[in-house]
């Protein structure tokens, strides 16, 4: 029995597919007809004052390539604010099919490092892992987790995803594995993983499976020794009550004792609010939910020309675009070929040109990208997402 996955080559094949488009291709090909267009994909025809950040590029590539179309992008890792992010122009039944794809890869993906970004910057110098693969159908682990590195963040934890993204994953122990030692006997669960864990894997101690954290933590100190890089404290919602103070208690014990070198890493649903009380006494974080469960951005790829003649339907704008950064940060949306904002910066770049791509795509890069242009913009600047 098969798990309910469509195939990478039923997606590049173009059946992942609503059905109309289907039936418009079928439509126009009777008709004898495939009139060359400029479609654009767009959010929000006009800036809205909320700044996202653009991810999933590489996939719609994947996806394009090999076509006779010519393709402009934002590039990812640009924060975007209205306009188009991606502009197609060629024949329309060669990429007809593929609209249904291509709006999915761009606005999960967005969606995701849009909020990676916002954990990023609510807490900038502090270890932030994504473990929120868990949270998503396995088969999409790997947009998960670039998505979160595209946003800022320092790593994740899914295996399968490091492999396709040439990274090691991250982690050290779950509950389960403490709890298969007994209630009683988590100082043997620690031991266990020390001796049996590489040594480049940190040592970073569970501490909060049956006993009170400080108590834990403590107890890992003493167990570990000189060992122990790190406590982690993934106390649960309902017996959480205030997690600073209890950080702030751990920290206090550790200290006591003589543990400074003990980091404190915290995890357990939590969300840049969250980062910003707790930067200030954990010095790492895993953000599980808040990343991967975001909301897909409601991206619409909508014709905006026929044989180069503006066009639309109603409600959206007519004809080709550009979009600019403006030396204040801000984005500016006109029509293409007249002059731009002064001293602005077009933003849309050559992706593929005759099908061919044009472009490179490194995940450093791209996530530097992200950094800077959060920084011109006021990205989440005290907890704002606005410019």
């Amino acid at each position: 029995m098969d798990f309910d996955i469509v195939s990478p080559e039923t997606i590049g094949e173009g059946r992942a597919t609503d059905a109309y488009f289907d039936r418009t291709a079928t439509t126009l090909e009777g008709a004898g007809k495939n009139p060359h267009v400029t479609a654009e994909v767009t959010a929000d025809q006009f800036p809205t004052g909320e700044f996202e950040l653009l991810c999933g590029v590489k996939d719609a590539a994947t996806l394009l390539a090999g076509h006779p179309i010519d393709v402009e992008t934002i590039p990812p890792g640009r924060l975007f604010d209205g306009g188009p992010v991606l502009r197609i122009e060629g024949p329309y039944l060669e990429f007809a099919r593929f609209e249904t794809a291509l709006l999915g890869f761009l606005s999960h993906a967005s969606a995701m490092a849009t909020r990676a970004l916002e954990v990023r910057r609510a807490a900038p110098d502090s270890l932030v892992f994504s473990f929120g693969a868990r949270h998503v159908h396995p088969s999409i682990a790997a947009v998960v987790e670039r998505s979160a590195l595209v946003g800022g963040l320092d790593g994740f934890s899914n295996v399968a995803a490091g492999e396709i993204l040439g990274r090691e994953a991250g982690g050290t122990m779950p509950h389960a594995m403490v709890i298969a030692f007994g209630r009683g006997n988590q100082e043997r669960a620690w031991e266990a993983f020390d001796e049996a864990v590489s040594p480049e894997v940190p040592r970073i101690a569970l501490c909060d499976t049956y006993s009170d954290e400080v108590d834990e933590s403590l107890r890992a100190a003493a167990a570990l020794g000189e060992d122990l890089d790190s406590v982690r404290i993934d106390t649960t919602g309902s017996r959480r009550g205030d997690f600073s103070h209890i950080l702030r208690e751990v920290r206090w014990a550790l200290d006591a004792e003589g543990r400074t070198d003990v980091e404190i890493f915290a995890s357990g649903g939590l969300g840049p609010a969250d980062l910003r009380t707790l930067r200030g006494v954990a010095d790492g974080f895993g953000v599980g939910g808040y990343v991967s469960n975001a909301d897909p951005l409601d991206f619409a790829l909508d014709i905006v020309a026929v044989e180069g003649e503006p066009t639309a339907k109603r409600g959206k704008l007519p004809g080709k675009k550009e979009v600019y950064r403006t030396p204040d940060g801000g984005h500016h949306v006109a029509r293409a070929g007249r002059q731009g904002p002064a001293g602005g910066k077009a933003l849309l770049r050559p992706l593929l040109r005759d099908g061919e791509l044009v472009a490179e795509f490194d995940l450093d890069g791209i996530a530097e990208r992200a950094s800077e242009d959060a920084e011109r913009v006021g990205f989440g600047a005290d907890g704002d997402t606005t410019a």
